[in-house]
């Protein structure tokens, strides 16, 4: 569920009184905006795609024993995501 915070002005810059649960160990927060235009705040940097496939890279090859042949050829499933659901949204019916 959603809580609310308070956003403030102090000096010339924006501060927001955080409840106690979403309190941040630190005194650094990374401030981002995603895709959808929301502010987004973490205690950890965000890593580039890169850092993730340099570590990657570092690990090797994959193990010959980690599946077997039959786990390996799985192959691919046709299906309708949507299959089985009403048309009618909950709660409203005839």
């Amino acid at each position: 569920m959603a809580k609310q915070a308070r956003v403030f002005m102090t000096g010339g810059s924006q501060a927001i009184r955080l409840p106690a649960e979403f309190r941040f160990a630190g005194d650094v927060v990374y401030v981002r905006r995603n895709a959808d235009g929301d502010v987004v705040l973490s205690d950890q940097p965000r890593e580039p795609y890169a850092a993730f496939m340099a570590a990657r890279a570092e690990l090797g090859a994959v193990p010959e024993g980690f599946l077997s042949q039959a786990e390996r050829a799985q192959g691919r499933a046709a299906r309708d995501p949507f299959a089985g659901m009403d048309d009618e949204p909950a709660g409203e019916g005839a």
